[in-house]
């Protein structure tokens, strides 16, 4: 039995910004929400979907119909509180069963002040963002005894039209840490939790623009020591630890605006310390490179995209999360591609041809999703060896 069929939950409204409306059922904080609305195709992980800081002002679809099977726990958050703006799913199962489940998905969501909306076509959704490209939308939860009535449904369709676009926006300094901190926390194992980091034998920087929990503990399960520092952290404090390298973190927004990251990456790779970036990190190291970026038109949200390694010829299934992407065109000569989206051509990974530097647009630490690019971890460490 489904929850989004009880009939006992709140009306909910879902208000795209080109007039398109859905009618569902709250299944989070009362509230309204607003956010450029996308859609995300992966079966599992809507716990580290929704607290991956890249969504960030984002209202998150999830395609596969049942949401919530397994409730929520402590351990899988990729940060300390949601960062999604808001959830759209199709089902949220009555019940939810897992030997390691806190609280249920409406639980959480709740305690999160989440505004959340249920028993919506996700196929129909998908399909017009797929055609018409990711929009801003709005979602509307009332508040038990609230009825649905045209004029809540037309204030709902105004907020989503005056919502700001994702262009132009410099969010990873919203969603970065305020002060530097250590990290030791090591990849989590059944039955003993996460590890902690024995005897590091690399010392690595990490550039917080939206930094996921795991993508931490991949670097400390191979010997990293992590100094976290905030995304506006100067290239002169950075090079002042003697790091042995330097890691530039996913994130949210555009990268363009983000000069202060541009810069200092620009100053750290000319200082020949090994750079490894990922997601907006590796749009960062482009931009800091000479290449160019753009707005994509729905972006790719999911852990089924296909990636090609052009040296290897290898094929990895990768998790992934980015609406804007390195413009293949635009790469200068010290700049050499190296893996390339099977999904639509579209620039997936790169690497300097003069400095000790390389990033992907992926994200390799999975969670959720696969590992099948996890080995790009191991060349970051093998550069540091090298260097």
């Amino acid at each position: 039995m489904l929850l989004s069929l009880q009939g006992n939950s709140p009306p909910a409204i879902l208000a795209l910004a080109d007039g398109t409306v859905f009618i569902g059922h709250s299944i989070g904080a009362s509230g309204s929400t607003v956010g450029e609305l996308v859609f995300n195709t992966a079966l599992t992980g809507y716990q580290e979907i929704l607290t991956d800081p890249s969504y960030f002002q984002q209202i998150v679809t999830l395609t596969y119909p049942h949401i919530g099977n397994c409730g929520v726990n402590g351990e899988d958050v990729e940060a300390d509180k949601i960062h999604a703006a808001g959830l759209v799913i199709k089902d949220l199962p009555l019940l939810a069963s897992n030997f390691r489940a806190t609280e249920t998905l409406a639980q959480y969501l709740v305690r999160q002040q989440t505004v959340a909306i249920a028993g919506v076509d996700t196929r129909k959704l998908t399909r017009l963002l797929r055609s018409k490209g990711a929009q801003n939308g709005a979602i509307v939860g009332l508040a038990p005894g609230q009825a649905l009535t045209q004029e809540r449904i037309d204030a709902a369709s105004a907020q989503a039209r005056a919502a700001p676009g994702m262009e132009g926006q410099d969010l990873a300094q919203v969603v970065s840490t305020a002060v530097r901190y250590d990290w030791t926390q090591t990849a989590w194992r059944i039955g003993s939790g996460h590890g902690e980091l024995g005897q590091p034998r690399w010392h690595v920087v990490v550039y917080d623009f939206g930094v996921k929990k795991n993508i931490l503990r991949q670097l400390a399960e191979r010997a990293c020591r992590l100094t976290v520092v905030p995304a506006r952290t100067p290239a002169a404090e950075v090079l002042a630890m003697r790091p042995d390298g330097v890691f530039l973190s996913n994130g949210p927004g555009d990268p363009q605006p983000c000069d202060y990251a541009i810069d200092a990456t620009r100053q750290i790779m000319d200082s020949g310390i090994p750079v490894f970036g990922i997601c907006l990190g590796h749009q960062i190291m482009a931009l800091a490179s000479g290449a160019r970026t753009f707005k994509m038109d729905h972006g790719h949200h999911g852990a089924n995209h296909p990636v090609k390694d052009l040296a290897s010829g290898r094929v990895s299934i990768t998790s992934q999360n980015h609406g804007f992407a390195v413009a293949m065109e635009s790469l200068p000569a010290c700049l050499r591609a190296t893996h390339v989206s099977l999904f639509d051509g579209t620039l997936q990974g790169l690497e300097r041809t003069d400095r000790p530097a390389f990033c992907f647009q992926g994200h390799p630490e999975a969670s959720p999703g696969p590992h099948d690019i996890a080995y790009l971890f191991d060349r970051f460490t093998a550069l540091m060896e090298k260097n």
